[in-house]
C-alpha cells in the first residue's frame, strides 16, 4: 500500500528497523569517503579521543538513509527531498553496534503552489543497542497527495 501525504499525522511514529555495522564496513566506507585515521587505522584510532575505530558520521547517516528507504520511503509516494534541516552526530557508532532508526512526523503541510503535493517533515533519531542516541536529524520530503495519484 502506497502512503500519501494524507496518510501522515503529526506525532505519528515509525520504527524503521535495525542494522549492525562491522569494523570492516566502517573502514571500507571511510577509505572511500572519509579517510581520517580514527575511521581507517585501528592503531591510530586507539590513540584518538575515541579509543578505537568509529564510523564516519556520513556512514552513520547513510545507514539511516538505508533504514528510512527500506522502512518507509520505499512505500511512500515521495517526490524527493530538498534536504535535511538539522543533523547532529551525538555519539560515535562503533564496530559491532546495532543502529535502530525511529522517525516521528513533525510536520505535514499541503503545498500552496503545487496542489498535487505537500511537505512531510520527519524528526529522526538512530540509537544503538544501549538505547543511546547516535544521530539526530530533521528531514524534509515532498510527498504526492492522494487526490493527485495516477
Amino acid at each position: 500500500m502506497t502512503l500519501y501525504l494524507e496518510d501522515f499525522t503529526v506525532s505519528q511514529r515509525f520504527e524503521l528497523g535495525e542494522i549492525t555495522v562491522s569494523e570492516a564496513e566502517i573502514i571500507a566506507f571511510a577509505r572511500q569517503f572519509d579517510p581520517q585515521p580514527f575511521h581507517i587505522d585501528p592503531s591510530a584510532a586507539a590513540q584518538s579521543p575515541f579509543g578505537g575505530v568509529v564510523a564516519s558520521g556520513w556512514h552513520t547517516a547513510a545507514l539511516c538513509m538505508r533504514l528510512l528507504v527500506d522502512g518507509l520511503v520505499g512505500r511512500t509516494a515521495t517526490l524527493g527531498s530538498p534536504g535535511i534541516d538539522t543533523l547532529r552526530w551525538l555519539r560515535p557508532l562503533r564496530p559491532g553496534d546495532t543502529l535502530h532508526l525511529r522517525a516521528v512526523v513533525s510536520g505535514v503541510r499541503p503545498s500552496e503552489s503545487k496542489p498535487d503535493r505537500g511537505v512531510l517533515t520527519l524528526h529522526m533519531e538512530a540509537y544503538n543497542q544501549h538505547s543511546e542516541v547516535v544521530i539526530s536529524m530533521e528531514g524534509v520530503n515532498f510527498v504526492r497527495r492522494a487526490q493527485a495519484a495516477p
